[in-house]
């Protein structure tokens, strides 16, 4: 069943009725300032930090689920019709309702007694604000005198804070109205340098700034008392819950059509300068007061968003395919590109599943997600690795998460996962290979952003190595610590008290648990690391990382193989983990897939003979499970894994993530099919005709798909904030479709299925513009067997660097 369709001409997901199975949102932003928005105008906004700069309140786990947005309210003032236009929160009858979801911003459009209202939300480029843009339409025979209500709570701030602790809160809510427009000014006359806006277009009929007097006593959303009655009381709050609404007042002709823009936004003044006049309590509304005006002129939302629908083309250009595959052409050209820049801008941190208050931004998330977009904005990819470096600590080890608006280190979280340095050097070997900016390794980064222990990125990267050998066990396979990739494998936690964290609680002492993942990882950054040494001519360098690899290897060689797989660990006591001598849990697919990638086991069968131990174990029609058989019952010494139902999240869940590493192992292994078969099963524009199964987005990846175990096998959870999205671009765009940027070149070595008949590509590679053509007859199996670059032939598969900026390169490459 759809609840919608692609519309790809307009790179639109157009959504046709509103009670869609979970609230199906977009992102408005993509740098500083950010807002989720739902298909019904749910959602909230912040400034840089989801947890620290929260415009806007949202109440998670509600019911309806989607309580608190950005919501219009109109009126009927001849006959007091009331509804929202958004179908929430008043959930009218409406007809013709659509919502389009668009790359940063969103329309939403309905028709209710014959008058239509289509409202644009965005966010402007590089500005601290978000456009409403209402076009109100009188579509009867008749004038219509209309009432327009906007509303949006404010957050205190510190979104945890601000849903914690009352006895504080009640009392300290402040606003200034000034001109029709609406100031949140809490603690602004005390630490804080910041406040909220929200401005009208339109001359105002009155306003509420306090929630009750808006909404009424013991009355929600659904009902506000204000627009029942059509008028305003013009209150300031005082404490309570502050809040903002505009109140105009409208005439339209039969047939005309108005339109109302509101602007909500986050402005700072400089700690010197708050206030206006000086030694006043007043804010000083000079600096943003333009920026204001300029957004509520007529045409400014249509210059926002020109300007944004030229940066998209600017960005998607970047890389463009012709498959002939529908679901793998939208995916690569817009929404995985698209949500690829979602998750690099906020992480795990703001989602309809992640409150944005506990995770902040994640060095191993942060530094996978940099895979999927370095691509497309390389500089902000550079700067995103000396901030990820710059909280990494002496040691080599890094804190498991950050804040973004501090870039310090999340102390309540720590760190102890032994996987997280390893990824810094795959982020930084990425942007090497898409750049040639070898600058970058000389940047000075301090150490947990501290002044005074800056070293070269270079060091950073070496330390990251060292940590892990310094960290090895009694199989010679690095310890696990906390955790690795997994973050509910806890083989040194035993915890038994409810409600304790598995990640932070003090882990038992003594023990050996070691983890084969991060051993397969180890070896694929290991390597990456021998590279950028030698091209640094650090001789020394290259052979500790060549030969820490090959040892690394001999260990996952002589302890990590279970005779049809790779083990997953050794846990506390050095039993096996992810063994057929197991119960539950006998294969994972974590190290199936890391280990391969590593190039462990191709050589002499093992590769082939795991992966085929993934498909005859883990393949379900909805994509691949993490382990099998799941846990039926909670193992101590597993720890977080086994307490989920069998089948959800960890235990046997389809882990959306790990599965680009199974494609990517079996285009090394030589098969193609399976690669792309598993592609297309955890697709979402592939998943479209299962929505009501699937029950998330069709048009961005999931974290986690419900596992053959679980009673709603198929169904998706934690939708767009997930590592799913760079791995899958990273295994289609590099791996089935072989267009892999590297040091020398761009490699181009496609693996595909024999029943494609070719395909195209355009790919921005070092300022060089590369026209891709795969020639191939369908029916044909293989790999690339001639190459030519510019008519000439090229021997290998390695495009060469361009000579000149600029420059338009054409490819054949043909598969006979």
């Amino acid at each position: 069943m759809r609840y919608g369709h692609f519309d790809d001409s307009r790179r639109e997901y157009v959504i046709t009725r509103p009670d869609t199975p979970l609230p199906w949102i977009n992102y408005l932003g993509s740098e500083d300032y950010v807002g989720i928005i739902s298909n019904t105008a749910g959602g909230y906004s912040f400034y840089r930090d989801a947890r620290l700069r929260r415009l806007t309140r949202y109440r998670y786990n509600n019911a309806p689920l989607d309580v608190g947005g950005r919501y219009l309210y109109l009126r009927d003032d001849d006959g007091g019709a009331t509804w929202s236009p958004s179908w929430q929160p008043m959930r009218r009858d409406l007809t013709d309702y659509t919502c389009r979801h668009g790359l940063g911003y969103t329309v939403i459009g309905a028709r209710f007694t014959d008058i239509h209202v289509e409202t644009t939300y965005l966010v402007p480029l590089s500005e601290t604000l978000e456009i409403w843009s209402a076009r109100i339409t009188n579509e009867r025979e008749t004038a219509a005198s209309l009432s327009i209500f906007s509303a949006v709570e404010f957050c205190l701030w510190d979104a945890n804070d601000d849903a914690t602790n009352f006895q504080r809160n009640y009392s300290i809510g402040e606003v200034e109205v000034s001109d029709g427009v609406i100031y949140h000014t809490t603690e602004y006359r005390e630490r804080r340098n910041h406040f909220a806006y929200f401005a009208c277009s339109e001359p105002i009929a009155g306003f509420e700034t306090q929630r009750d007097a808006f909404l009424g006593l013991y009355r929600g959303w659904e009902d506000p008392l204000v627009v029942e009655r059509g008028a305003t009381t013009n209150s300031i709050a005082h404490g309570w819950q502050p809040m903002g609404s505009h109140h105009v007042r409208l005439e339209l002709d039969p047939g005309a059509t108005r339109e109302v823009t509101f602007v909500l936004g986050y402005a700072e003044n400089p700690a010197d300068a708050k206030f206006d006049p000086p030694g006043s309590t007043s804010v000083d509304l000079r600096g943003v007061r333009p920026v204001i005006d300029r957004y509520l002129e007529p045409d400014a939302a249509d210059r926002a968003m020109a300007a944004l629908r030229r940066h998209w083309d600017e960005v998607l250009s970047n890389l463009q395919v012709q498959s002939g595959n529908e679901h793998l052409d939208r995916m690569v050209n817009v929404w995985n590109a698209y949500q690829c820049m979602v998750t690099f801008n906020v992480s795990r941190s703001a989602s309809l599943f992640e409150s944005g208050i506990g995770r902040g931004m994640g060095f191993r998330d942060s530094n996978q997600d940099l895979l999927g977009f370095v691509h497309m904005v390389p500089e902000r990819a550079r700067q995103r690795i000396l901030d990820i470096a710059s909280t990494q600590l002496p040691d080599g080890g890094a804190y498991h998460q950050y804040q973004p608006l501090t870039r310090r280190g999340n102390d309540a979280i720590g760190s102890g996962f032994n996987d997280d340095p390893l990824w810094l050097v795959l982020a930084a070997a990425a942007y090497l290979k898409e750049t040639g900016d070898a600058g970058l390794l000389d940047e000075p980064v301090p150490y947990d952003n501290r002044q005074g222990s800056e070293t070269a990125l270079y060091e950073h990267l070496q330390r990251a190595v060292g940590y892990t050998l310094e960290r090895l066990g009694p199989h010679g396979l690095p310890l696990i610590g906390r955790a690795d990739w997994n973050d509910c494998l806890n083989l040194n936690s035993f915890s038994e008290t409810p409600g304790e964290s598995f990640q932070t609680t003090e882990n038992l002492s003594g023990g050996v648990a070691e983890s084969i993942f991060i051993a397969g990882l180890f070896v694929l950054a290991a390597n990456e690391m021998r590279e950028i040494a030698a091209r640094r001519e650090d001789v020394a360098e290259a052979r500790r990382c060549a030969a820490a690899a090959a040892a690394m290897e001999t260990a996952v060689d002589s302890s990590g193989w279970d005779g049809a797989w790779f083990r997953r660990a050794y846990d506390y006591f050095g039993a096996f983990v992810g063994s057929a001598e197991n119960e539950e849990g006998q294969i994972f697919i974590e190290p199936q897939g890391i280990c391969v990638m590593a190039g462990i086991g191709l050589r002499d069968g093992r590769a082939v003979r795991a992966l085929a131990s993934v498909r005859e174990r883990l393949a379900t029609p909805h994509g691949l499970m993490l382990v099998q058989p799941a846990f039926t019952r909670y193992h101590v010494n597993l720890g977080e894994i086994s307490t989920y139902p069998p089948g959800y999240k960890e235990n046997a869940g389809i882990f959306c993530h790990t599965n680009p590493w199974v494609m990517i192992a079996e285009t090394m292994t030589g098969n193609p099919e399976a690669a792309v078969d598993y592609y297309l099963r955890i697709n979402p524009s592939a998943r479209e005709e299962i929505s009501e199964t699937h029950r998330t987005e069709p048009y961005v990846y999931a974290q986690m798909i419900a596992g053959r175990d679980a009673a709603t096998h198929g169904e998706a959870k934690n939708s767009w904030l997930t590592g799913t999205a760079a791995w899958n671009l990273v295994a289609v765009s590099q791996w089935i479709l072989g267009v892999r940027p590297e040091h020398d070149g761009l490699r181009i070595d496609p693996r595909i299925p024999a029943e494609w008949a070719g395909f195209s590509v355009t790919r921005r590679f070092r300022g060089a513009t590369y026209q891709i053509q795969i020639v191939k007859a369908r029916g044909v199996a293989g790999t690339s067997t001639r190459l030519t670059v510019d008519g000439v032939g090229v021997d290998g598969t390695l495009a060469p660097l361009p000579r000149t900026p600029d420059q338009r390169i054409v490819v054949e490459v043909h598969i006979d």
